[in-house]
């Protein structure tokens, strides 16, 4: 479990903004999104399928927009 010890003098607004910090590099709103909902196993090979391709293709331009400059 994540958690922050509040600071001597410390704002409620950057206490806040630290927990979210370490939420964010914990990676459990990736986590809670990821298990909101029921994905079938087929369903969730095709979406790494697409990111895959997707990543692929990004790369790809990226390799040809620097070989040009």
């Amino acid at each position: 479990m994540n958690g922050i010890v509040l600071r001597e003098d410390e704002a409620f607004e950057k206490a806040l903004r630290r927990f979210t910090k370490t939420c964010e590099r914990a990676g459990i709103l990736s986590d809670v999104k990821k298990y909101r909902h029921y994905e079938k196993p087929s369903e969730e090979k095709k979406r790494r399928l697409n990111s895959s391709k997707r990543k692929r293709i990004r790369e790809e331009k990226r390799m040809t927009f620097r070989s040009e400059h």
